[in-house]
């Protein structure tokens, strides 16, 4: 798709751009007489063929009842000939081929931003073949295929890592250069690259089913679609083409003067606003994506720019779905070494979120603790296991109770003040004997607090917290963070109600969560922005903005190039009034003649071009 694409556009870019050069040596060669051969008639055989293609152009145009700027400009230049005003023709096709030449270079240098790392896919990969590899064709790779992937070499399919570890060079997707450790059983995707070890990957995605193609698919409709600022700009463009042909027969009847006409007509019929707005939005679109962020169109990313609320879905949002351990109270003479080992040692075999926070925070302290000789689970209650035949127990206050351990009441009193502030507190005993508990508390996302800061500045008046969690822990995370309002235990359905509340034509209205439980309230909202969606195919489709890392902060910086965007394209529409005042005050005052009027709308249409063009610098 962007190959053909990408051809097509070149095609077209080589043509204007040897149309341009043509009429622009030819008028040099003509004015300089560097050759007697190029005459007033060859220069004239000439502007005639560019106004060929630009009254073709034209007529397509009118076949799809569309009234295009080419209409204006092909009245200008059948008059221009027919009054030998050949020079001011020439001028007009100048500006029209090279403002095209333009457009198409700014399509291709889109496209092969993110097209220019399919040319780094392999060609071949060594798939595992009757015990050993053999290298196939990258085509041939089919899914439950074993490819090894060596240091240096790009990961062609997205699979999961069945032998090795390795640090994964993920910025083609997601815009980070911290290269990010990968070990087995893990995802890796397509289009990465290992920069340090070597793999054994099962193929689970492969061709266009890849999450990098889905990507890249994404972008190009992306570009597609038009932004409401695009939409009004086309419109404005429409009724000024109407307007200013019924302007110049108003003049032509008072003044009676083909010359004034003519020259009204070339400094209006100029092309460079519906140029201009749409490269303003395919820089910036093409710039977030190549740093993490798919904006799936123009309307999206002007709407980032009218957020007045914006709601978060809290686990794996705000917070990173992971418990911390605030703090290890140890009770009846242990110490905190004795409690964090004792817990370790129950929590090593389970696989529960809780005892895995236990075993790395263990590990983190240095903390030597040896396999108990027995262990079981309780589900949604807590462990057991033995040592040195002494039992221990690890969960809820409940569970231990259950279990016959004694908890004294002034105990009870601070566990349950903890767990009022919002904290999971997690027992553990040794024998008949409680040792301590436990503190702990999801853990937020870095600089947070910093992140509802710059939203507000931004021009948000509400953020809003959704979660299925109880109130006490939500009110706690809402404190910390500084949201204005929150919602607690919360089922999926639940959601939808209260984001219901906060819809409203007078503003837009942003949803962020995962992208996969959230899918339905990302949907609804004004702009679902989904977190983390690298890997996840629920995420990039459910979502109108995609975050390929789960990096919050990004979500402000997107909203910046948004604000930045809408400001250069206010720019160019001011510029481009301005522009056609002066142009047309100069006409009346007799200080343009038709070439003069050509000369001018040639240099002044490229001005909001280039205020365009500087978005891809920036």
């Amino acid at each position: 798709m962007i190959a053909e694409k990408d051809n097509h556009a070149k095609i077209f870019l080589n043509l204007n751009f040897i149309l341009s050069l043509i009429l622009a040596f030819s008028l040099v060669f003509y004015w300089l007489k560097i050759y007697p051969f190029i005459d007033e008639g060859l220069i004239t055989c000439i502007s005639i063929f560019a106004t060929f293609t630009v009254f073709v152009s034209a007529v397509n145009s009118l076949k799809y009842k569309k009234i295009s700027i080419d209409l204006l400009a092909s009245i200008a230049l059948v008059l221009a000939l027919t009054q030998g005003e050949w020079v001011s023709a020439l001028f007009i096709n100048l500006m029209i081929a090279s403002a095209r030449t333009f457009i198409n270079f700014v399509k291709i240098k889109s496209h092969s931003a993110l097209s220019g790392l399919m040319k780094l896919k392999p060609e071949k990969v060594k798939v595992k073949h009757d015990g050993g590899f053999k290298e196939v064709p990258i085509g041939l790779v089919k899914k439950g295929d074993s490819i090894i992937i060596d240091l240096g070499e790009m990961i062609p399919v997205d699979g999961i890592i069945i032998e090795g570890d390795a640090l994964i060079d993920q910025s083609s997707l997601t815009g980070e250069s911290i290269p990010v450790s990968k070990k087995k059983g893990e995802k890796v995707l397509s289009f990465t690259t290992v920069v340090s070890g070597s793999l054994i990957i099962k193929a689970e995605k492969v061709g266009k089913d890849t999450n990098f193609e889905k990507i890249i698919k994404l972008v190009e409709q992306s570009q597609v679609g038009k932004a409401p600022i695009n939409t009004l700009v086309d419109r404005f463009a429409n009724w000024y083409i109407v307007f200013t042909l019924l302007g110049v027969v108003i003049v032509y009847i008072i003044f009676r003067d083909v010359n004034l006409i003519l020259a009204l007509l070339l400094v209006s019929c100029a092309d460079d606003i519906a140029v201009a707005t749409p490269l303003a939005l395919m820089a910036s679109i093409v710039h977030s994506a190549r740093h993490g962020a798919i904006i799936k169109g123009g309307d999206f990313l002007e709407g980032l720019t009218k957020l007045k609320v914006v709601i978060f879905d809290k686990t794996g949002t705000l917070t990173k779905g992971k418990l911390k351990i605030e703090n290890i109270i140890p009770l009846d003479g242990n110490t905190k070494e004795d409690v964090l080992r004792i817990a370790a040692m129950a929590s090593v075999f389970s696989t529960h979120p809780i005892a895995k926070t236990i075993v790395e925070y263990a590990k983190k302290e240095k903390i030597e603790f040896k396999d108990p000789e027995e262990f079981e689970e309780y589900g949604g209650k807590g462990m057991t296991a033995v040592y040195r035949n002494k039992k221990i127990i690890v969960g809820k206050a409940a569970f231990l109770k259950d279990s016959g351990i004694n908890i004294r009441k002034r105990d009870i009193s601070d566990i349950n003040e903890e767990e009022a502030d919002g904290y999971n507190v997690t027992l553990i005993s040794y024998g008949d004997e409680l040792m301590g508990y436990l503190v702990l508390f999801d853990e937020l996302r870095p600089k947070i607090k910093q992140v509802m800061d710059d939203f507000r500045k931004l021009g948000v008046k509400k953020i809003v917290m959704l979660t299925g969690d109880n109130e006490k822990i939500a009110k706690k995370v809402a404190d910390i963070i500084g949201i204005d309002d929150f919602h607690a235990n919360l089922l999926p359905r639940d959601k939808l109600k209260y984001l219901k509340k906060y819809l409203s034509n007078g503003y837009k209205v942003a949803m962020v969560g995962d992208g996969v439980n959230d899918a339905p309230v990302l949907a609804m909202s004004d702009i679902g922005i989904a977190m983390g969606a690298i890997g996840s195919d629920a995420a990039i489709e459910s979502a109108d903005v995609a975050m390929m890392k789960d990096d919050l902060s990004q979500i402000p910086k997107i909203i910046k190039i948004g604000h930045s965007t809408l400001s250069v394209i206010r720019q160019n529409i001011f510029m481009w009034g301005i522009l056609n005042i002066i142009g047309f005050t100069l006409v009346f005052t007799h200080v343009l003649n038709p070439s003069g009027a050509a000369a001018y709308n040639f240099i002044s249409d490229f001005i909001p071009i280039i205020n365009s063009l500087t978005l891809f610098r920036r």
